[in-house]
């Protein structure tokens, strides 16, 4: 691990000055102007996969019997077309992949049978029929008991190609209690010249279900008459209801001028402000919402209708913000918050991609950097802008911490003394580009965008399978 000093202040640093609102087709802030692509890289065929070379598989402690069981590309459910594989999850001994972009979307969720992890089997599709011309990255399923649902819930973020089309993006909810058989339930629209939900999360408390929402620049977009990041009752699937919205012009360091994207930070430079993705802890008390540039916000949603602000994390004046995603350990006392820096080099900014960042939040109201854990691709630079050498996701087992990473795989991490993060593994196929890691029981699941799902075995033991992979006691 490599390590640069820690600086604490409360200047947030970021992407450069945006002087023009031209979104280029893909890039992952939609205003940045790299012409950097999630799908650039190359989706391989079944043939095509057996012509690859052997992954590479290194492991020490628990993860030290990591073995590749089973790699399985998604099925073509349109002749011809081959989609590419996004996010991944598991419950109930049953893989859910979304898809991206690639052969056009409208991919859709794949479930894979996982009872014999060396021989798993897609056995449905969903989503991918219900608004044409979308694409669905992100999925999460919870068992959900309310008085209008009980059984096994799916949520999938639904996002536009073209965000000017005659539809409106957000995300679907399936019931798959039967996985062979999902069954669609609702559909909840954010504002329609968004692209839609971007990435999602759902919780329970008591017999309510929530989802939490991720909508990139609908604040911006709609004027500010939406907001990014909502807080959603799914307690009836068939009715979804929108409780709360987040307005960051609430917080003292944002202008009431603020117009949703460009935010002139204390240091007095231009940032990039947006809800990227949003998790919440095991319990549905608290959320941690990626804002980019703000940082990773933490609220109380006890009362998911008036969310209590906590506080954020923030950055050093040469770090570029790009808060993408994260996770929580040590029984909701650790923030893991990994940044997706896909332009390594700007102009008053250190020269690196993306790479983690560990925080106390003991006190969520002054979230604490512990230490900052970088990769070997993290200040590999020569390939310019590219989403191959940042990290991704972050989730948590036990004392590890495994990340998604590209071109990189994933990482194992032992976080067992947070302020020293030693990677103890890795798992990496040949020309990987891994987008997603989950953890279940006695696997891991990873799922790249070229090659499909991955299903990693390893030696340690426990859990029930139906947590989120960020289990901190599991």
């Amino acid at each position: 691990m490599k390590k640069r000093s820690i600086l604490m202040t409360s200047a947030l640093s970021g992407a450069l000055v945006f002087s023009s609102f031209s979104p280029t087709v893909f890039a992952h802030d939609e205003f940045d102007e790299s012409g950097a692509e999630k799908g650039e890289r190359t989706v391989f065929t079944e043939e095509e996969l057996e012509s690859l070379g052997s992954p590479l598989i290194e492991g020490d402690k628990n993860v030290q019997f990591l073995n590749e069981a089973a790699s399985l590309q998604l099925e073509q459910i349109r002749d011809g077309i081959q989609n590419n594989a996004a996010d991944v999850y598991s419950h109930k001994g049953f893989a859910y992949v979304g898809t991206h972009t690639a052969g056009g979307g409208d991919g859709g969720v794949r479930v894979f049978d996982l009872q014999d992890p060396e021989n798993p089997e897609e056995v449905a599709v969903f989503a991918h029929d219900d608004v044409p011309g979308t694409w669905h990255e992100k999925v999460i399923v919870k068992s959900v008991n309310t008085p209008d649902f009980n059984g096994d819930l799916a949520v999938v973020s639904v996002q536009q190609l073209n965000r000017h089309a005659d539809t409106s993006g957000g995300f679907l909810l399936y019931d798959v209690t039967d996985p062979y058989n999902p069954e669609k339930m609702g559909y909840w629209e954010v504002f329609s010249e968004t692209r839609g939900t971007h990435e999602l999360y759902m919780t329970t408390q008591g017999n309510r279900a929530l989802v939490l929402t991720a909508n990139p620049y609908a604040d911006i977009y709609s004027g500010g008459e939406e907001h990014d990041f909502q807080i959603v009752d799914v307690s009836d699937p068939k009715n979804p209801e929108t409780l709360w919205q987040f307005d960051p012009r609430m917080l003292p360091e944002v202008s009431d001028n603020f117009n949703g994207y460009h935010w002139e930070s204390p240091d007095g430079k231009t940032r990039p402000v947006f809800a990227h993705s949003v998790i919440t802890d095991n319990n549905g008390k608290h959320a941690y919402v990626s804002m980019w540039d703000l940082g990773t916000i933490i609220f109380d949603i006890e009362d998911p209708e008036n969310p209590e602000y906590l506080g954020r994390t923030d950055f050093a004046s040469d770090q570029q913000g790009a808060a993408h995603s994260a996770t929580v350990a040590k029984g909701g006392n650790v923030l893991i918050e990994t940044r997706e820096v896909y332009v390594p080099v700007r102009d008053g900014y250190e020269e690196a991609y993306g790479y983690t960042r560990i925080f106390d939040i003991k006190d969520p109201t002054n979230p604490e950097l512990l230490s900052e854990f970088t990769t070997d691709l993290t200040f590999q630079v020569e390939d310019g802008a590219t989403f191959a050498n940042t990290v991704h996701d972050p989730k948590v087992r036990g004392n590890t911490l495994y990340l998604s990473h590209y071109a990189g795989g994933v990482y194992a991490v032992d976080i067992t003394d947070p302020a020293n993060p030693t990677q103890i593994g890795q798992y990496k196929s040949d020309q990987a580009n891994v987008w997603g890691v989950f953890v279940d029981r006695n696997f891991v699941l990873a799922s790249d965008m070229g090659q499909g799902l991955k299903v990693l075995t390893k030696n340690n033991r426990g859990g029930n399978g139906n947590g989120n992979g960020n289990n901190p006691t599991q």
